[in-house]
């Protein structure tokens, strides 16, 4: 962690939704004037679209388990030092991976290829990750010390099935066949390595669905926000202060589930993460500009 150079986390799986968390973001700060840098978790992944699909293959062939959820896929090394880096000096590298043609100019490389490592933007106020291992722990690496602010996007499992199914076949061209093959082969990782994450999350950000996903392979679309509610589950209330009072006459229709949980509806949840999270990047800033502060006199 570091008061200096605060790291932000959201983590969740391939198709979960973490993408509106950082929506939300992207609001927090142009309000107060913050300059984020953003870094893709896809980008640590340790293969190409065509290397990984040889490497599953050869993992297939010897009976073992292989997937983008688990270590061996990805450069938690690197991951891990970029965290360290830009917490004690505000810097470090990244890439990008392309997902679709329609960003291959941008990034220079076509798609399912990684574009050159390069320096993050300097200065910044915060780092922010979004992807599948921004609170992993394993044996060699310890993602999650490294981060200030650690978010979980955590749809039910049908959900965040649905989800992925209809991003990956309708924005990234994969077949509907290989999509479920996926999610079957990441089943071990998803169990040793994702779902552990959420019991270190500041929060977690659960979609609930209210409409019928008993059978996810077949759904036509994804529930409507307002086909769903949203279940916000925060680690150490105390701790950090959460005005459930203030969040519930603010959140109109919400309640409280148990004491650390409030549930919303799904129209409400963008407003609803910035109205929890705006307070708690206030804090992380004026952490920042207390130490700053410090070290000039």
């Amino acid at each position: 962690m570091s008061a200096r150079h605060p790291i932000i986390a959201i983590t969740g799986s391939s198709g979960s939704g973490t993408s509106t968390i950082r929506v939300a973001f992207e609001h927090i700060f142009r309000r107060h004037g913050i300059h984020a840098v953003f870094v893709d978790g896809d980008s640590f992944h340790a293969y190409n679209r065509d290397a990984m699909r040889e490497a599953e293959h050869q993992a297939m062939v010897r009976g073992e388990n292989f997937s983008h959820y688990g270590p061996a896929a990805n450069l938690l090394d690197r991951l891990e030092r970029l965290f360290q880096q830009y917490g004690a000096t505000g810097s470090g590298i990244y890439r990008h991976y392309v997902h679709k043609a329609d960003e291959s100019d941008q990034h220079g490389v076509p798609a399912g290829q990684f574009s050159p490592w390069r320096p993050l933007p300097t200065p910044s106020d915060f780092l922010v990750y979004e992807g599948l291992h921004g609170g992993v722990v394993t044996d060699r690496y310890h993602i999650a010390e490294h981060v200030d602010l650690l978010l979980g996007v955590t749809p039910t499992i049908n959900l965040e099935w649905i989800q992925k199914i209809q991003r990956d076949t309708r924005d990234r061209g994969y077949h509907k066949a290989n999509v479920t093959e996926s999610i079957v082969r990441r089943m071990p990782d998803y169990v040793h390595y994702m779902i552990p994450q959420f019991s270190r999350t500041d929060i977690n950000f659960q979609r609930v669905p209210l409409v019928d996903t008993s059978n996810p392979f077949i759904a036509r679309d994804i529930p409507l926000d307002g086909e769903t509610m949203l279940v916000i589950r925060f680690r150490n209330p105390r701790e950090k202060k959460v005005d459930f009072p203030y969040l519930l006459s603010m959140i109109d229709g919400s309640i409280m589930s148990r004491p650390n949980t409030i549930v919303v509806s799904g129209g409400k949840m963008r407003f609803a993460m910035e109205l929890i999270l705006t307070p708690w990047i206030e804090s992380l800033l004026e952490r920042k500009r207390s130490v700053a502060a410090m070290e000039k006199h």
